[in-house]
């Protein structure tokens, strides 16, 4: 080879180190199924490439972690919709599941009924308060089913109200259990735990500052850490719960609601959503509103309704959280009920609000 031939040699392979290092790399959108199958398969069905969706095509085995079935699409082809199916028919209960091009998304389906069912860990000791109260849990549909799904959790104040009108304030359950079902069958939410922390004869003073001219009140610094010191490890070690604070939220009515914000305003650190309905904003002369804590990193919901509900403290709450830097729509929503009043059935009544805000389907990356 003379020493011209050599030199154009050297030339085309540095032109094709070049183009080699500069060149976009081959990508594929992923979608990672964990779903312990037995002796059935995971097929997928999707709006581009060979997985359509009436039939689906198999997904593949993984040889690395159990029970864990892949299949790719080129990135080309951009977003994609898709389902899985057990076998050839049984389709995902729950939304659709969206994922970016060129991305790896990890789902953890559910094929069953979409009933979850409520437990009551009952006599739960409050060292901070010196007293005892049940706590009433919902787990999600998908729990027995699917042991590798972890989930985002929702605390909520005066649990007896939650779940079970027979324990409700005057007969009238929130019906949070067959709400959250609703929604996540419909795939308007991702599914949760929801914690309800039930109340005690002392309910008023443990919800609120210290103090009201009427009502005193003044141990919501013990009933705080109640919460965050007992309640929430309790349930983090028992139960499988995405622990960190973008997936926590807190939220209750009235006094509860009043608590709720107190709370995310104390813990930002815990909680990334909180919400008051119907909030007892006008606690100690409004002090709530006057009170600035500055803005903090938590999404809050805000309600009331428009006959005897509080309406007017609750727009007040709203306007000094919008001075405080809080953006509507973005880490503020506030919704006026129409008709409603300050009561469960009400609360019953527009819960999905919240819930949806909270844990919109598809928002949560396991």
């Amino acid at each position: 080879m003379t020493q011209f031939t050599r030199g154009l040699a050297l030339g085309a392979a540095l032109l094709l180190a070049q183009a080699t290092q500069f060149a976009p790399s081959a990508q594929a959108t992923t979608v990672r199924v964990h779903y312990a199958a037995g002796k059935d398969t995971i097929r997928i069905r999707a709006d581009k490439g060979a997985a359509g969706w009436s039939k689906g095509v198999p997904a593949t085995l993984s040889d690395g972690p159990l029970n864990v079935w892949t299949h790719t699409w080129p990135d080309e082809l951009g977003e994609i919709a898709m389902k899985p199916t057990l076998g050839e028919d049984k389709v995902s209960i729950g939304g659709v599941y969206k994922l970016p091009a060129g991305a790896t998304v990890d789902i953890y389906p559910f094929f069953g009924a979409p009933f979850g069912r409520v437990a009551i860990v009952k006599d739960v000791a409050s060292p901070e308060l010196g007293n005892t109260r049940n706590l009433r849990i919902y787990l999600p549909p998908s729990y027995e089913e699917n042991p590798a799904k972890r989930y985002p959790v929702l605390y909520m104040h005066d649990g007896q109200n939650l779940f079970d009108a027979k324990t409700a304030a005057f007969g009238v359950e929130w019906r949070v259990d067959e709400t959250v079902n609703r929604l996540v069958a419909t795939g308007m939410m991702d599914e949760v735990i929801v914690v309800g922390i039930d109340n005690t004869p002392a309910r008023i003073p443990e919800y609120t500052p210290c103090c009201d001219p009427k009502y005193g009140g003044g141990k919501i610094d013990a009933y705080d850490h109640f919460v965050v010191a007992t309640v929430k490890p309790l349930v983090d070690r028992n139960y499988r719960t995405l622990p960190g604070k973008d997936t926590t939220a807190i939220l209750g009515s009235s006094l509860g609601g009043l608590a709720s914000v107190l709370i995310a305003q104390r813990h930002p650190n815990v909680f990334a959503r909180a919400g008051a309905m119907s909030g007892s904003f006008w606690w100690n002369d409004g002090m709530p509103a006057k009170a600035s804590p500055g803005r903090v990193p938590v999404r809050f919901y805000l309600d009331a309704g428009t006959r005897d509900d509080g309406m007017q403290d609750s727009v007040r709450m709203r306007d000094a959280m919008v001075g405080w830097g809080y953006r509507e729509g973005e880490d503020l929503m506030f919704h006026t009920a129409q008709g409603a009043r300050h009561n469960e059935a009400s609360w019953a009544e527009r819960v999905d609000r919240p819930l949806t805000w909270f844990f919109p389907w598809g928002s949560t990356k396991q």
